[in-house]
């Protein structure tokens, strides 16, 4: 089962990285509000939260922007086919 959210960039620090990673990101995510249909029904489903990353490559952390949204898909990991080496 897969079960999705909104989820819009609130905030990206950047800082000085160690063990040879030049920079690192942070980008905070937290739900969408009710300032869209699509969004006000996110919005009831999930009303509250937050999702953090740290990104060490900093073309990843570069995609991210302020105001952006984002689906977040939580799949369970037990349902999954294992990957191939």
């Amino acid at each position: 089962m897969t079960i999705r959210a909104k989820f819009k960039v609130t905030s990206i620090t950047r800082q000085a990285g160690w063990n040879g990673v030049k920079e690192m990101h942070t980008v905070r995510l937290t739900p969408v509000t009710a300032d869209t249909p699509e969004n006000k029904a996110f919005y009831l489903a999930t009303p509250g939260g937050s999702v953090e990353l740290s990104l060490v490559h900093q073309s990843v952390g570069e995609q991210f922007a302020i105001g952006q949204e984002f689906y977040v898909d939580f799949t369970s990991a037990v349902e999954q086919a294992p990957v191939a080496a």
